[in-house]
């Protein structure tokens, strides 16, 4: 069974949001991300990972949000099988998002930047599927 251990949010004040976060709802900070792509923070309940990002160019959040969105970009599952979850997720009509995962360098079987692969969601919120979990979650296996 897949197990959300991943939100990612988009943000043009990662500082405040992080802060929010923190200051409210207890959340550790357990990393930071500062790269041509994206800057933020990356929070931790002890079992959940959460993304707090602003992204720098439109290609990695995507065209039909652009780096200026603000909200919930993606969510993550932690999956037994990428290659079952795959599959899956196409019978469901979803695809996978090569803009997003080429922008990212991601998607040929790297772990990269706390991600594996992005497809299509309903709603335009995007899904991330791994194996590997994400840093600051239960069940992460670097």
């Amino acid at each position: 069974m897949a197990k959300i251990k991943h939100i990612a949010m988009s943000t043009q004040d990662p500082d405040k949001t992080a802060k929010f976060y923190i200051d409210v709802f207890g959340m550790k900070e357990i990393g930071r991300i500062d790269n041509p792509n994206t800057s933020g923070y990356y929070l931790s309940d002890g079992d959940l990972n959460l993304a707090i990002l602003k992204f720098k160019n439109d290609a990695v959040a995507g065209a039909e949000r652009g780096k200026g969105f603000s909200g919930i970009h993606h969510i993550g599952f932690q999956v037994d099988s990428l290659e079952a979850i795959t599959e899956r997720l196409a019978s469901a009509g979803s695809k996978r998002r090569d803009d997003v995962n080429e922008a990212l360098g991601v998607g040929k079987g790297e772990h990269k930047y706390n991600v594996e692969v992005k497809y299509s969601g309903p709603d335009g919120v995007m899904v991330d599927v791994s194996e590997t979990g994400w840093v600051g979650s239960s069940g992460f296996r670097p």
